[in-house]
């Protein structure tokens, strides 16, 4: 073989192996054999440059020298070394003749250890100087053109495994970080979702927890019904932690939070080019809960055609993906939950009837917080604990009469609102006595009615969200609109009014102005910028 051929086969050799490993020293080991066949050599190394100390630190080392004086791991400083100044310069220092000249810092070492010439090379990438590459033999005399021009091509080859190795440590690093920070909070959730729903002794919370602690160990679909601010999520997420599957992905989605056009897109995954937009594929969330749990919340207002593809994905277990030809099969346990009347919803032609009965295989509902009266100063009490540490004021304490008007009220907003009350009041007072603001609670419960005059808790709801618009000039966001007030989201109170068939008069005035009253008989008239 040529000359020229075996510098060739040499650096192609090099390439493989850089691009083969993901450790520096075993990297660095492959690739000095292959640079022997080339040129001859007793001393291989490569050193980085260290910001923080302002010198190089010998990262790999290879050598036939019995007992080398400058070791892996020993520190070269920058000023007044050789490798300072190729690092310096961005060029190639070659000493022919280290025995009768020493010209820089570590130029005595190398001549004690017995070497007649030293080559340093810049690790160049991308314009930047990650270090030196060096090459030491026992024979003296300058190298020839062709030998410096092979020894610069490893530099490069050198220069960029040692970016990607570092890259790769990094992102190892930042892995495990994040696996760390992942558990730390999968924990912190953990405990806040068990005390935040099951703090209790009701007949109806202890009626749930036997269902959960039934069914949770097994991988049977539940559908979770209750109204809104109940604590659906939280019950789906306790009855994953219990499972088998606790150490697999939970994975969310809100049915009535996605355009219609998405929900498929987001449940099963589209291919790419699939649609308009679709510029990749796109795991769908049945496949991101593989092996896990899927949560489908508010699954009564999904569209009725992707009804009939979550039918397909429970009965068979396999997803299409739009614009896909192949099925994908996934093992995923679903809960779903609702605030709707499904039965109502299909006898309407809005649910479909055998994905009703496929979901209603082990149905638990959840009792609203009026129905719970015995926990509701259990879960002040939590609420206030969580709102002193997050405050950072240790003496809060609720106020004698806070506790009665919290237990008096019908909260219809549930547990969300009962949160949301708490918080507020928190905020707002300035001593160490927690008082409940009486129109923090809107209008005050009725208990008047007989059960000949009962009404639907259609009508009951109703009429409440009602007298709260119009308490608050049909003002919805922010933090004096009745969306807070409810301790429902806007977007979740927009719905219930469509559903209940509430809208604005438009007789009102615009709502940069509205009415507020305060406890005196006397109204007050605020302007306010929405």
């Amino acid at each position: 073989m040529s000359e020229t051929n075996r510098r060739y086969h040499a650096l192609l050799e090099v390439a493989n192996v850089l691009n083969s490993q993901r450790e520096m020293n075993s990297l660095w080991q492959a690739c000095t054999e292959h640079i022997k066949e080339v040129v001859s050599w007793e001393r291989a190394g490569v050193l980085l440059y260290i910001p923080e100390k302002d010198g190089f630190r010998f990262h790999a080392l290879e050598t036939a020298i019995p007992k080398p004086l400058l070791q892996r791991g020993a520190i070269i400083p920058r000023i007044g070394s050789a490798v300072g100044w190729v690092y310096d310069h961005r060029r190639t220092h070659v000493r022919p003749d280290l025995q009768r000249q020493q010209v820089f810092f570590e130029d005595q070492y190398y001549a004690e250890e017995g070497l007649g010439c030293m080559v340093n090379l810049p690790l160049m990438t991308r314009g930047n100087c990650l270090g030196t590459l060096n090459i030491g033999s026992m024979a003296s005399g300058q190298p020839d053109a062709e030998t410096l021009e092979f020894l610069g091509q490893i530099a490069i080859q050198v220069a960029h495994a040692i970016e990607n190795v570092q890259a790769y440590e990094q992102l190892h690093q930042m892995s495990q970080q994040l696996a760390k920070q992942n558990a730390y909070l999968t924990e912190e959730i953990k405990q806040e979702y068990n005390l935040g729903l099951m703090l209790g002794q009701s007949e109806g919370l202890r009626k749930v927890q036997a269902q959960i602690q039934a069914v949770a160990g097994t991988t049977t679909t539940v559908l979770i019904m209750g109204e809104t601010g109940t604590g659906k999520e939280l019950a789906a997420r306790i009855l994953h932690e219990n499972s088998l599957r606790r150490d697999k992905p939970f994975v969310r989605l809100n049915c009535a939070a996605l355009p219609s056009g998405l929900v498929e897109s987001e449940l099963f995954g589209h291919e790419r080019g699939a649609f308009t937009g679709a510029v990749q594929r796109h795991q769908g969330r049945f496949e991101l809960a593989h092996e896990g749990t899927l949560f489908l919340d508010e699954i009564g207002e999904m569209p009725l055609q992707a009804q009939a593809k979550l039918l397909r994905v429970l009965e068979d277990h396999h997803v299409d993906r739009i614009g896909g030809v192949k099925p994908v099969r996934v093992d995923v346990r679903v809960i779903a939950a609702t605030n709707a009347d499904l039965a109502e919803a299909v006898a309407q032609k809005r649910f479909r009837a055998d994905l009703y009965y496929r979901l209603q295989v082990f149905p638990i509902t959840l009792p609203p917080l009026r129905e719970r009266r015995e926990d509701i100063v259990l879960l002040a009490q939590y609420f206030l604990q969580i709102y002193r540490k997050r405050l950072n004021r240790r003496n809060l304490e609720f106020h004698d009469s806070a506790l009665t008007q919290l237990t008096r009220y019908d909260w219809p907003g549930n547990i969300r609102e009962l949160q949301n009350v708490i918080e507020r009041a928190a905020i707002l007072t300035k001593t160490h006595r927690v008082e409940i603001d009486e129109h923090a609670l809107g209008p005050a419960p009725k208990h008047e009615a007989t059960a000949e005059q009962a009404v639907t808790l259609y009508d009951s709801e109703r009429r409440h969200i009602l007298t709260t618009l119009e308490h608050l000039g049909w003002r919805i966001d922010g933090p004096l609109g009745a969306a807070h007030r409810l301790g429902l989201n806007p977007s979740t109170l927009r719905s219930r009014m469509k559903k209940l068939g509430l809208s604005r008069p438009t007789s009102l005035p615009p709502l940069n102005s509205f009415t507020v009253y305060s406890s005196g008989s006397t109204n007050n008239h605020v302007s306010s910028q929405k």
